[in-house]
């Protein structure tokens, strides 16, 4: 049975944060501890010593904040969408409380996800380094509109090319319907083990992406004459130097999801949402 949950929800959403507190109002009723917090607060983290779940109330950049706060505590995040898509969110907000029974006995199926790790090498002697982990993806990228980056890739140890490009992109299988994806990416089924890198607006003919072996560790050395940006999920962005070194691998942190709809129903969903993405960008009016 579960004994305590917390709740985290977007800042800026006043639906998402109200629904929250309906939320740990519906446990506490029933007696089980419950902590909601603003996803990006400072100690949101530290709520989550002892949890039993994680009920993360907004869109998937809601989602992505939570897999990267709950790192290391072992516990399972549900997804509430209140966002557009909800690509990584597994019910709705009516659907928690038709749940909320099985949400209560804990009675839901894990789908564990790969991160991705990147070592950001900031001296020769890799004595000066900062680690990141992300559920999407990793991106190097130029700074300055107009002005293309170079980025010699190798990978465990061999040289494969120096792209003249806009970015790199490191992706796990869930960032493949991302950034990846709209970059010319393939779909990879979520719970695979494989990293996808996938070059933007590359110069070159090798320009396709590559999908690497699971313990697979690829080196990206930057050149440039403005800088980069390296960004993690698309929520944290630090400007770079020309000369840096990234190492990107799979990370040792996993992402668990409690889900309560069928795996299988994942290409169904997917397409379902991506038809409702291009449907929703198409203009109509006078």
């Amino acid at each position: 049975m579960l004994k305590r949950a917390v709740v985290l929800h977007h800042p800026q959403s006043e639906g998402a944060a109200a629904f929250s507190r309906q939320v740990a109002e519906e446990f506490q009723r029933r007696e089980i501890e419950a902590i909601v917090s603003d996803a990006w607060a400072d100690d949101a983290g530290a709520q989550i010593h002892s949890a039993g779940l994680v009920i993360c109330v907004g869109g998937d950049g809601t989602v992505l904040r939570a897999a990267r706060v709950t790192i290391p505590h072992d516990v399972p995040i549900l997804g509430v969408n209140m966002g557009r898509l909800g690509f990584l969110t597994d019910l709705s907000p009516r659907d928690l409380f038709n749940y909320i029974e099985r949400v209560i006995a804990m009675d839901w199926r894990i789908e564990s996800r790969i991160m991705v790790r990147a070592d950001l090498h900031l001296a020769e002697d890799d004595a000066k380094h900062r680690t990141y982990h992300a559920l999407n993806d990793v991106v190097i990228s130029r700074s300055s509109p107009g002005r293309p980056i170079y980025v010699a890739v190798s990978v465990d140890g061999a040289h494969v090319a120096v792209y003249r490009c806009d970015g790199i992109i490191v992706a796990t299988p869930t960032g493949s319907t991302g950034y990846s994806l709209a970059a010319g990416g393939p779909i990879m089924s979520p719970t695979e083990h494989h990293l996808v890198l996938t070059p933007v607006s590359a110069h070159m003919a090798l320009a396709r992406s590559l999908v690497l072996q699971p313990d697979s560790v690829i080196e990206l050395r930057v050149t440039s004459d403005h800088g980069a940006i390296l960004s993690v999920d698309g929520q944290e962005d630090m400007p770079v130097d020309s000369g840096i070194l990234l190492r990107v691998s799979v990370s040792e942190y996993i992402t668990d999801f409690a889900r309560f709809h069928p795996a299988s129903s994942f290409y169904a969903d997917l397409a379902e949402k991506l038809e409702f993405q291009l449907s929703s960008r198409t203009y109509s009016g006078g």
